[in-house]
């Protein structure tokens, strides 16, 4: 059996103020060209269709347009799940009737989770979930992370495998060790957002979502598709790619990336004014880092003429200091200023004083109860 491995469309996303969708337009129609070519018998979406919970319309008309073109003109099985930034509700309008064209939607996570199979292949969806929600579906109060909730739901599914089966599944988490960008929401605070690699070992390869990064672990059976799109300056030096992976009667993998072109790639250049402005003009999106130490008159107005996609510009670090990448710093920070950025982004609020020390002493329970366990 052969399907494509592909995740984080993030459609709707606005990157510095400039909208993807035409940009995601243009790389879903490569992905619909790519599937006519490889003729694959099922499309596998791991997740974070959308960029938030309430996109905009022209991201609901685009994700539409491109499913309705791919499972029903071209008759390809879909398998999808929603990730963190998606509504789980909203994306599972639908599903139960979607099924009857063989789109195998799990917008939700439900007790008994739905296992669509394909060309006698087992599909098994784990949709995004915080932790407190599968606690609250299995009444199994030992759920405190990511990683325990995920124990309890491949638990639960490796006891029903046909054990003469082939297995997928797709997921969408934080595996422990990969690679974050900065264009990723962060799941929770500290490590209780990672999910152990060895939770999928029952799995004969496992879809995940999440990391932008096609590469963002090394596994042979745990993968990332990575982003559709580079969405941060980050992940500039990503190859983005979607996964066509071709599974044989005994569970043996072959995985072959395919990179989709977008219409316009997203660099950085780094360098002196004047040097700058000597380089050829493109339509990239563009990140500039001047090293000028000078006065400049409205460097961004100049420099727009010449790169008419510019999205950021910013000064290097003066001599003797070093800027520090958002990532790297968001790593030396501790628990409760991670989760005070995380409530300030989720919510537009202040982390108040107050606020902090209450979740200051609910930090200090939870530790305390799996001290005890």
């Amino acid at each position: 059996m052969k399907f494509i491995h592909t995740a984080d469309w993030h459609l709707g996303k606005i990157v510095h103020g400039v909208s993807m969708v035409e940009d995601q337009r243009f790389i879903l129609q490569k992905l619909i060209q790519l599937i006519d070519h490889e003729k694959p018998d099922a499309l596998v979406i791991a997740g974070d269709l959308y960029d938030r919970s309430v996109p905009p319309a022209s991201a609901v008309h685009l994700l539409n347009q491109t499913l309705f073109t791919i499972n029903v003109e071209m008759k390809v099985p879909i398998v999808a799940i929603s990730g963190n930034h998606d509504s789980a509700e909203r994306l599972a309008f639908g599903s139960t009737w979607f099924r009857q064209s063989q789109f195998y939607l799990a917008g939700k996570l439900e007790k008994e989770m739905f296992c669509p199979i394909i060309e006698g292949v087992h599909f098994h969806c784990l949709p995004y979930a915080e932790p407190g929600v599968v606690r609250h579906i299995y009444e199994d109060d030992t759920i405190y992370s990511h990683h325990d909730a995920m124990k309890v739901l491949t638990g639960r599914l490796s006891e029903q495998m046909d054990p003469e089966g082939i297995h997928i599944a797709v997921g969408h988490s934080f595996v422990t060790g990969g690679e974050t960008s900065d264009s990723e929401r962060i799941l929770s605070v500290g490590a209780a957002g990672n999910v152990g690699a060895e939770l999928f070992t029952p799995f004969h390869y496992t879809a995940l979502g999440h990391l932008h990064n096609p590469n963002a672990i090394r596994h042979e059976k745990v993968q990332y598709a990575g982003s559709l799109l580079k969405y941060s300056f980050s992940e500039a030096s990503h190859t983005k790619s979607v996964s066509v992976v071709n599974v044989d009667e005994k569970g043996h993998l072959d995985i072959k990336r395919e990179p989709l072109p977008p219409i316009r790639d997203m660099k950085e250049i780094k360098g002196f004014f004047d040097e700058i402005m000597e380089i050829n003009e493109t339509d990239d999106y563009i990140k500039v880092i001047l090293q000028d130490e000078g006065a400049l008159l409205d460097p961004m107005a100049k420099l727009k003429g010449k790169f008419p996609n510019i999205l950021h510009l910013e000064r290097a670090a003066a001599k003797g200091g070093s800027a520090i990448p958002a990532t790297e710093e968001r790593k030396q920070k501790n628990e409760l200023e991670l989760f005070g950025e995380f409530y300030e982004a989720m919510t537009g609020l202040g982390f108040s004083e107050e606020k902090e020390a209450y979740m200051a002493s609910v930090m200090e329970d939870v530790k305390k109860g799996s001290d005890h366990e």
